[in-house]
């Protein structure tokens, strides 16, 4: 009966130990993916800014995402949103986002021109953003659409909202939208702010786990090794050792 049961716990511990190794390789290897994927975000954000023209004729405009923008155009106020409950520097307030036309083109991209302060006394007014009539010209990176946060029901389609859908702005308002945004950058325009982080790749996170499943491997191993090796000799060790005497 001992010897099965040395041979169940052998294996069980072997199967364990493999299992965790290979879940610590794999956020190593989850680590290194982010890593390379924060140097390519890094080097975009070097790369000379594109036009219009360059933007428009870009075939795979999600490979360039965080790449720098110099852009012409004509801002939409009459479609301005408040996405709320969005932070910048430790503070909550709403992300202004207004379609901007290309010039010489009908192609219309969402400009997320900033940070306001939200008036906590009155929650649905919304703050005096001073926008440009006429051309203009937006200094930018291209990112994603503004990042969804947790909402109940729909969207709604007023001038605050909790997030944007792209395909419904796109049907609610007939605007002809690429499939991206960009994050206005320079300097900060009134109450507008504009101290866009680049995205987080959480790397330390994944070496921390990785750590945790490899002393898990270690423990596994440790725990094995006293109970099923040091520990059984010694038992033995001491039950031989008064026969040996006589």
């Amino acid at each position: 009966m001992s010897r099965v049961r040395f041979v169940v716990v052998s294996v069980a511990t072997v199967l364990t130990m493999a299992a965790t190794a290979s879940l610590g390789l794999w956020q190593l290897d989850r680590a290194a993916q982010k890593t390379a994927l924060e140097a390519s975000i890094r080097a975009r954000a070097d790369l000379p800014a594109w036009s219009n023209a360059e933007l428009l004729a870009a075939p795979d405009r999600s490979a360039a995402l965080y790449r720098p923008v110099r852009l012409q155009g004509r801002w939409l106020p009459q479609h301005n949103v408040f996405l709320e409950n969005r932070q910048m520097d430790g503070r909550t307030g709403f992300f202004l986002v207004t379609p901007l036309r290309l010039s010489g083109s009908e192609q219309t991209v969402l400009v997320q021109r900033g940070w306001v302060p939200r008036d906590f006394n009155d929650r649905l007014r919304v703050p005096a953003v001073d926008t440009p009539a006429g051309e203009v010209r937006v200094q930018g990176r291209l990112a994603p659409p503004p990042g969804r946060l947790y909402q109940f029901g729909e969207a709604g389609t007023g001038p605050i909202r909790q997030n944007i859908e792209l395909a419904a702005y796109r049907l609610e308002t007939g605007l002809p939208l690429l499939e991206l945004s960009v994050q206005q950058t320079g300097d900060d325009e009134g109450p507008l702010r504009r101290h866009w982080p680049l995205p987080a790749t959480d790397v330390q996170k994944h070496h921390g786990y990785a750590f945790q499943w490899f002393a898990l491997c270690t423990l596994v191993a440790g725990l094995y090794l006293w109970f099923q090796i040091i520990q059984p000799r010694r038992k033995s060790n001491r039950r031989n050792g008064p026969e040996d005497a006589r």
